[in-house]
């Protein structure tokens, strides 16, 4: 099976430090979080990884030759001259998982020990476009699904905002639509490249939504799991009491 790190962001919310690397670089405990989260990969024998680059590009792939990638044959995806976003960038990617066989996607700020293989097996048994690792969780922006466990819409409780904008007139169901806050990782069929229309700079976010209504895009809870966004100063300090 083969992966993708996205580590192209700018991480804005790890200021100072991003403004002279990019936030896969950052420490937790002496490791870089791309680091940690290769070697998170290994632990489900995952060793083809794919990262994209953008923000100080040149340092990650420098640090990737200096540590022989950890282990792992790491491909790179070039996004200097442009930031892609999460959909645009695997789209930009797809070359790398040419086949018939699902992969792993994962945002590098995501630190977690859930077991991959429970949700890689339930992919392979309910054979979804898309399989989402989510948590019941305090968050502003959330994914909705039905009583099966399909995507069905997008909410951000701060806004107000729903998507699809019809998805109440449209759901008979909807006063019972499951709200889940999304983990950053991502189990997808490669059939899902035939299928995304946009082109350029997009959200994953988007695909799904646009994909959802003729295909089953579904969820995977590890609600109780250890989970940090690594986005903040504070919250490298909170993931540095955690993970050792």
């Amino acid at each position: 099976m083969k992966a993708m790190l996205f580590t192209a962001g700018l991480g804005s919310r790890l200021k100072p430090f991003t403004d002279r690397h990019p936030k896969a670089l950052a420490e937790v405990n002496g490791k870089t979080l791309l680091e940690r989260n290769i070697k998170y990969l290994q632990k489900f024998e995952i060793y083809e990884v794919i990262v994209n680059v953008h923000h100080f590009a040149d340092q990650i792939i420098d640090t990737i030759e200096k540590n022989n990638g950890w282990g792992s044959n790491i491909a790179i995806s070039d996004e200097r001259e442009e930031v892609l976003e999460t959909g645009g960038g695997l789209k930009k990617a797809a070359w790398y998982f040419e086949g018939k066989k699902e992969f792993v996607v994962m945002n590098v700020d995501i630190l977690t020990d859930f077991d991959l293989n429970e949700m890689i097996l339930q992919h392979q048994q309910e054979r979804p476009l898309a399989t989402l690792a989510v948590t019941q969780r305090n968050t502003s922006r959330y994914f909705l699904f039905d009583w099966n466990s399909h995507l069905c819409g997008w909410r951000n409780v701060a806004t107000g905002e729903e998507k699809p904008a019809d998805l109440k007139s449209s759901n008979e169901d909807y006063a019972d639509l499951k709200m889940k806050a999304f983990s950053g990782i991502h189990i997808i069929d490669p059939f899902i490249f035939s299928l995304i229309k946009q082109e350029g700079k997009f959200s994953m976010v988007d695909v799904y939504l646009d994909l959802m209504q003729k295909k089953y895009i579904n969820s995977f809870d590890h609600t109780g799991g250890l989970l940090i966004d690594v986005g903040t100063p504070e919250s490298i300090i909170r993931a540095a009491e955690i993970f050792h």
